[in-house]
C-alpha cells in the first residue's frame, strides 16, 4: 500500500492546525473521508437526489437504485446471505438499540440472561441494562483478564442455557483487543443464545465475514470507516429480521394500513420507516468501494504495523502506562502520561497540531476497572504513518516536560 497515495486523495489532510501540519490520531471516534466519497455525496444531491421506493419518474428510479445498491455492496462486504439480512440505521447505536428493543424485549423473560462484557461502549452496555430491567432477566458480564482480554474458560463459565443474548464488541474501542468472536458464538449457540456483535472498531480496519462468524446480528457506522456520519448497518440473520416487529413507526415501512390496524413490510424495510438516510448510503457506498480498492487485508496489515511501533516507542517515555495487550491489537494505543489528566495532554498536543482523543471514551465502566477517570487514546487508519507517531511521541516529551510537576 502506497501511504502518500493514500493520504492524497484526503484534502482535510493537508491542512495546518495551530500552525502545524495535521497530525490526525483520532479516527477511532470518526475517520476522514477521501475525495471519492465526498464526491460521490455531492454528485448524488447535484444529479440524483429524490426519494426512494416511491417515485416513478427518472430521479426516483436513480435513488432508488444507489439506495439499493449500496445495501448489496454492505451485503457483499459483511459475506451476508443477501441483502435483505441488510438494515439501513443511523449508526451502531441504533442498530443494537433496534436488536435490544426489537428482539431481547420479545424473547426475555425473568429468569433469562444477557451476557456482555465490562469492556463495552455505552451503546452497547446500555441498551442491555434497559432491556434486562424491561423483562427482568440478569444481565451478567464476562470477567476480564488482566490485559483487558476475554478468556474463553471465563466465557463457558458465564454464559448458561438460561442465556438468550451474549453481546460483545469485536473490537475494544479502548484496549484496542481484538475478541475472538466466532469462538464465543459457538458458546452462545451451544446454550441457545443468539450473538449480537458491536462492529464500529472493526469493520474499518479488518475483513468481516458474518458467515464465517456465524453471529446472528452484527452493527457497524459508516463513519468510522471513510463513509459519511449519520449512516451505518446492522446484519440480522434473515429468520430473526422477519420475525422482529419495528419500533418505529410512519411512511414506508407499512404494507397495507386502516383506520385501526397495520401491517408491516418484510425485513429489511419494516425498520426503516419514514425517509431513509440516502445520501448516506450512497457515500457508505462509495466508502466501500474505496476501502476494497485498497484492500482491508492491506489495511489490517499496516494497522498492526503502526499500532506495534506506537507501543514500543511510548514504552520508551518514562512515566507512559500503556493499556491491553501488546499484541492481538488493531490500531490504537490508549494511555496515561503520569498524573497528568488526558485533557491537559490532548490540550498541548494540539497545540503541535496534533489530534488525540481523551475522555473515557463512552467506556465508563471499563475505565473503573483500569482504575482511572480517563486515558488518552491515539488512533491510526490507512493514511496515518510513523513519521506522525515520532510528532505523538515528541508531543508528549514536550507535554511531559511542560508539566513536569505533575509526574509522580
Amino acid at each position: 500500500m502506497n501511504i502518500e497515495a493514500v493520504r492524497e486523495q484526503f484534502p482535510i489532510l493537508h491542512q495546518q492546525v495551530n500552525g502545524h501540519p495535521l497530525v490526525y490520531l483520532d479516527s477511532a471516534a470518526s475517520s476522514q473521508k477521501p475525495r471519492s466519497v465526498i464526491d460521490a455525496v455531492s454528485r448524488y444531491y447535484e444529479l440524483d437526489h429524490s426519494n426512494v421506493h416511491r417515485g416513478v419518474h427518472t430521479l426516483g428510479s436513480r435513488a432508488t437504485d444507489a439506495y439499493e445498491g449500496a445495501r448489496e455492496k454492505v451485503a457483499k462486504f459483511l459475506n451476508a446471505k443477501s441483502a435483505e439480512e441488510i438494515v439501513f440505521t443511523r449508526g451502531t447505536t441504533t442498530a443494537l438499540n433496534l436488536v435490544a428493543s426489537s428482539y431481547a424485549r420479545t424473547v426475555c423473560k425473568e429468569g433469562d440472561e444477557i451476557v456482555i462484557t465490562p469492556m463495552e461502549h455505552h451503546a452497547n452496555l446500555i441498551p442491555w441494562q434497559q432491556a434486562a430491567k424491561a423483562t427482568g432477566a440478569t444481565l451478567k458480564y464476562i470477567p476480564l483478564q488482566p490485559d483487558g482480554t476475554v478468556s474463553l474458560a471465563d466465557v463457558e463459565q458465564t454464559v448458561t442455557p438460561n442465556t438468550k443474548v451474549v453481546a460483545m464488541t469485536h473490537v475494544s474501542n479502548v484496549l484496542g483487543v481484538v475478541n475472538p468472536i466466532k469462538e464465543v458464538t459457538a458458546i452462545a449457540r451451544k446454550n441457545g443464545a443468539v450473538m449480537v456483535v458491536d462492529g464500529a472498531q472493526s469493520t474499518p480496519h479488518m475483513k468481516v465475514d458474518v458467515q464465517d462468524l456465524d453471529c446472528d446480528f452484527y452493527a457497524f457506522s459508516g463513519h468510522k470507516m471513510c463513509g459519511p456520519t449519520g449512516i451505518g448497518a446492522l446484519y440480522g440473520k434473515k429468520e430473526l429480521l422477519s420475525n422482529m416487529e419495528p419500533i418505529e413507526y410512519g411512511g414506508e415501512m407499512i404494507d397495507f394500513v386502516d383506520l385501526y390496524e397495520s401491517t408491516w413490510k418484510e425485513s429489511p424495510y419494516r425498520f426503516e420507516g419514514g425517509t431513509p438516510i440516502i445520501a448516506g448510503a450512497v457515500g457508505l457506498g462509495a466508502a466501500i468501494d474505496f476501502l476494497e480498492q485498497i484492500g482491508l487485508d492491506e489495511i489490517d496489515k499496516h494497522e498492526k504495523k503502526l499500532a506495534a511501533y506506537a507501543y514500543d516507542k511510548l514504552s520508551t517515555i518514562e512515566d507512559v502506562t500503556i493499556y491491553g495487550p501488546k499484541t492481538n491489537r488493531v490500531g490504537l494505543v490508549t494511555f496515561n502520561l503520569g498524573d497528568i489528566h488526558p485533557h491537559d495532554v490532548s490540550t498541548v498536543l494540539d497545540s503541535y497540531g496534533i489530534a488525540i482523543r481523551a475522555g473515557h471514551h463512552c467506556a465508563q465502566p471499563l475505565m473503573r476497572w483500569l482504575n482511572v477517570s480517563a486515558t488518552a487514546r491515539a488512533s491510526f487508519y490507512l493514511y496515518n504513518n510513523e513519521e506522525e507517531i515520532d510528532r505523538l511521541v515528541d508531543g508528549l516529551i514536550r507535554t511531559k516536560e511542560f508539566f513536569g510537576h505533575a509526574i509522580g
